[in-house]
C-alpha cells in the first residue's frame, strides 16, 4: 500500500500524504511524491498539484530516524520533492489542516501558494534537535517574510498559529469552509516562486542595518560551548540568505546543515527527543482503558497545593483544594488571582478564560469536600504519620473508582496504599515545584498499583501537559533518590575546601540551570534536614553541616541566608564567609583535611554520582530506562539538554573510563557500571528483567 493517494479535480491534481501518524517525510514516501510530480508535470491536461494531508496533519516534517542512518542508494528526500517542485511548471499548492512542521512545513514554502485552515500550525523546530532546517527553510522564509521574522520563527522553534501566519504573509489565505476548494481557487494562478524573491531583513524593532542585526542576533544566543551550536549556525544560514542569491544561499545551508546533524550535541538531543517518546513504553504493564478523570481535590492549599490545583485547572479539570486553616486559603486565592492575571497580562490567555479558570476552582475546609472527585491528590506535610492519618480519612469519604494519589517526594507509596481498602488505586504523583509550571510529573508505583491506574497516571500525566515518567518505588525515587547523592558530593567537595560559589560556578559553566547549593537554598536546608531525620545517611553524614545551618535558621531564600546571602526581595545568591567557615571547622573536627581540586573532577564527582546511583536505579528496576532517568534531569532538575542528560553523557564518555573514574574517588560503583564497563556496552541499551521489575 502505497504512502500517498492522488485524486484528479477539475484539471487539478489533488495529492494526499497517508503515513499515519504524522505524514513523515522519509525517504519512502519522498520517493514516490517525487514520481508523482513527474507524472503530473508530464501530463498536459494538469494545470496545478494540491498537496494535502489526511488525518489532520499536513505534515510533522523528515523522519528524525533518517538523520541517523545513512540513505539508501538512489533514496530521495525531502530536499529532492522540492526541488521536483521548483524545476516544475504547473503551479503547486499547499493546503494545510493541522501541523506542518520542519521538513513539512519547507514542502509547504516550496510550493507557490499555502492556505490553510483556522486550526492549522506551521513552524522549523530543528533547533530543538540541536540542528537547523535542512531543505530550504533558512533560504525561502526570509525571502518570503523577512529575516528578522524568519530568524524569530527559527530561533525560537515555536508553533505559530494560523491567524498568526495569515497575518505574517506565510499563508496566501485562510479557508471559511472546504480546504481544498480554497486551494482550488489558486489553482489556476501564475507560478510564484519563493527562490526568485531578495530576502531582506525588515525594519522590525528598528533595525535596517544588515551587519548589526546579525551581530545582534548572535549576542542573543548562548555560546556554543553552553548549547547555542546550531543558534550560531542558523544565524549564519539566514545571513546568506541575505547576501547570497538562492542556490548559493540554498548551498550554505545544505552544508551547515551536514555539519550540524553529525554533531554530538544534535545526537543527545534526538537522543532526549527519541527518549521521551518512550515515556508511555512500560513492559510488561497488561493493556488498560485509563479512567476518565472530570474532576479532582487536592489536599493542602500550600505552595504546594495550590500549584497542583493550578495545573488541573489550567487543563480545564475542575478542582477542590482543601485546606483547613482559613488564612492560608486566603494566600492560596491571592497566588490563584495573581497566576491567572499574569497570564493575562502576558498574552498567554483572554480575561473571560482566566475567569473561567479561576471559577474551576473550589476552597473547602472539610475533607468530606472529596467526596465526588475522580481523583484525590495529597499534597500535605511530607511526613508520614501526617500521609498515613490523611490516606485513611481519604479512603472512606473517597468514591468508589476514585484514584487516591501522594504528591510525596520521598516517602513509601506501600505503606499509603496499606492505609487503605482500594491499595489498587492508590499511586504517587510526584509533582515539581512550581507545580502549575515545572514539566516534570514522577509518577510512582507501588506493588498494589493496578494496571488502570498506573494508564490512568500517565495519560493524566499528558492532559496536564505534564512529562510523565513512571518510577517505582523506593527512596527518592529516580529523581530524589539520584539528587542525594549528588548532593553528598557537593557537600564532600565543599568539606574539602571547595568554595560553595566556586562549586555553583563550574556545574553552571557545565551547563546546570543552578549549581547544587544555590538548589539547597532553593528548596530549604531544613527540608533537607528533616530528610536525614528518617534517613541519616541522605546527603552524607562526615560532618553535621546540615544540623549546624539548621540550628542557625540559616534555611535557605526563604530565610533570607542558608548556604548564601540574601538581599532583601532578592534571590541572587551572595557568597558567604561565615558559611565556608562553618564547612572548614565541620571538616576539621571530622579529620578531613582540605585538598586541591580541578574543575574537571568537580564536574566527573558530581555528574557521575547521578550516574553511579542511576545505573542501581536500573539495575534494581525502579527506572525502566537510561532515558527516562535523563527525561528526569533535564525536565525536572535543570540538567543541559544538549548533553542529552547524565546517562547518556556517560555512555558517550565510555562506561569503562567513568567506572573507573568512580573506583577512584574510592566510592561503591553499580555492579551494572561493573558489567558494562567489562562489556563495552551502554547504559541506554540496558532494560531491566521481569524478575527486576517484579522486584521494584
Amino acid at each position: 500500500m502505497g504512502l500517498l493517494t492522488q485524486a484528479r479535480r477539475d484539471g487539478v491534481r489533488v495529492v494526499t500524504l497517508t503515513n499515519p501518524p504524522i505524514n513523515a517525510l522519509g525517504f519512502a514516501l519522498s520517493g514516490e511524491l517525487v514520481a508523482a510530480f513527474d507524472a503530473a508535470e508530464s501530463d498536459a491536461s494538469i494545470v496545478a498539484i494540491i498537496i494535502t494531508g489526511s488525518n489532520g496533519p499536513f505534515s510533522g516534517g523528515a523522519d528524525i530516524n533518517d538523520f541517523l542512518r545513512r540513505p539508501p542508494a538512489d533514496s530521495k528526500s525531502v530536499r529532492d520533492v522540492i526541488g521536483r517542485i521548483e524545476r516544475g511548471t504547473k503551479t503547486y499548492i499547499a493546503a494545510i489542516d493541522g501541523i506542518a512542521l520542519g521538513g513539512g512545513f519547507e514542502l509547504a514554502l516550496g510550493c507557490d501558494y499555502r492556505v490553510g485552515t483556522a486550526r492549522a500550525k506551521i513552524g522549523l523546530p530543528e533547533i530543538k534537535l540541536g540542528l537547523i532546517p535542512g531543505a530550504g527553510g533558512t533560504q525561502r522564509l526570509p525571502r518570503l517574510i523577512g529575516a528578522q521574522s524568519a530568524l524569530e520563527i527559527m530561533l525560537k522553534g515555536d508553533l505559530i498559529d494560523a491567524a498568526r501566519a495569515r497575518e505574517l504573509g506565510i499563508f496566501d489565505a485562510l479557508a471559511e469552509g472546504d480546504l481544498i476548494e480554497t486551494a482550488m481557487q489558486f489553482a489556476r494562478s501564475p507560478r510564484k516562486r519563493i527562490s526568485a524573491r531578495r530576502a531582506e531583513l525588515g525594519a522590525k524593532g528598528g533595525l535596517f542595518a544588515g551587519p548589526f542585526a546579525l551581530a545582534l542576533a548572535h549576542k542573543s544566543v548562548p555560546s556554543e560551548e553552553r548549547g547555542g551550536f546550531a543558534a550560531h549556525k542558523l544565524i549564519d544560514a539566514v545571513e546568506a540568505a541575505l547576501e547570497f542569491d538562492f542556490q548559493r544561499g540554498l548551498a550554505r545551508e545544505f552544508r551547515l546543515f551536514d555539519e550540524l546533524v553529525d554533531s554530538a550535541e544534535a545526537h543527545a538531543l534526538m537522543h532526549v527527543f527519541f527518549a521521551e517518546r518512550e515515556l508511555g513504553k512500560i513492559p510488561g504493564l497488561p493493556a488498560a482503558q485509563p479512567l476518565e478523570i472530570k474532576t479532582a481535590a487536592v489536599i493542602g492549599g500550600g505552595t504546594m497545593g495550590t500549584g497542583i490545583g493550578l495545573t488541573f485547572a489550567s487543563a480545564g479539570i475542575p478542582v477542590t483544594i482543601v485546606e483547613p486553616s482559613g488564612e492560608q486559603i486566603e494566600r492560596s486565592k491571592q497566588t490563584v488571582l495573581d497566576t491567572f492575571a499574569y497570564q493575562v497580562k502576558r498574552g498567554r490567555m483572554t480575561e473571560e478564560e482566566a475567569k473561567l479558570r479561576t471559577a474551576s476552582i473550589d476552597f473547602e475546609r472539610d475533607l468530606s469536600a472529596v467526596k465526588n472527585a475522580d481523583i484525590v491528590v495529597e499534597a500535605v506535610f511530607e511526613n508520614m504519620d501526617v500521609k498515613k492519618e490523611v490516606f485513611a480519612k481519604l479512603d472512606s469519604l473517597a468514591k468508589p473508582g476514585a484514584i487516591l494519589a501522594s504528591n510525596t517526594s520521598t516517602l513509601d507509596i506501600d505503606t499509603m496504599a496499606a492505609q487503605t481498602k482500594r491499595p489498587e488505586y492508590v499511586i504517587g504523583t510526584h509533582f515539581f515545584a512550581p507545580a502549575n509550571i515545572m514539566k516534570l510529573l514522577e509518577i510512582v508505583r507501588g506493588k498494589t498499583a493496578s494496571p488502570q491506574t498506573i494508564t490512568t497516571a500517565m495519560a493524566l500525566g499528558k492532559k496536564l501537559r505534564k512529562v510523565g515518567v513512571l518510577s517505582g518505588n523506593a527512596f527518592g525515587f529516580i529523581g530524589n533518590r539520584m539528587f542525594f547523592d549528588y548532593s553528598r558530593e557537593a557537600i564532600a567537595l565543599a568539606e574539602e575546601g571547595v568554595p560553595p560559589h566556586r562549586v555553583d560556578a563550574v556545574m553552571k559553566k557545565f551547563g546546570m540551570a543552578m549549581g547544587p547549593f544555590a538548589t539547597f537554598d532553593l528548596s530549604g536546608i531544613d527540608v533537607f534536614w528533616r530528610i536525614q531525620q528518617d534517613r541519616k545517611d541522605a546527603v552524607g553524614r562526615r560532618t553535621n553541616i546540615i544540623d549546624r545551618l539548621y540550628q542557625l535558621g540559616r534555611y535557605g531564600q526563604k530565610t533570607g541566608a542558608g548556604i548564601y546571602k540574601y538581599e532583601k526581595g532578592q534571590r541572587e545568591p551572595i557568597p558567604d564567609p561565615e558559611v565556608e567557615n562553618i564547612f572548614a571547622e565541620e571538616a576539621k573536627a571530622a579529620g578531613i583535611a582540605p585538598r586541591a581540586v580541578n574543575d574537571e573532577e568537580i564536574v566527573k564527582r558530581l555528574v557521575y554520582a547521578l550516574v553511579n546511583v542511576g545505573a542501581e536505579l536500573l539495575r534494581t528496576g525502579i527506572a525502566l530506562r537510561a532515558g527516562d532517568e535523563d527525561i528526569v534531569y533535564i525536565y525536572g532538575y535543570g540538567f543541559p539538554p544538549r548533553t542529552g542528560g547524565p546517562m547518556w553523557y556517560a555512555d558517550q564518555a565510555g562506561i569503562a573510563k567513568v567506572y573507573a573514574d568512580i573506583k577512584g574517588f574510592g566510592w561503591e560503583g553499580s555492579p551494572l557500571l561493573a558489567e558494562l564497563a567489562q562489556s563495552g556496552g551502554k547504559l541506554a541499551d540496558h532494560r531491566p528483567t521481569s524478575k527486576e521489575l517484579a522486584h521494584a
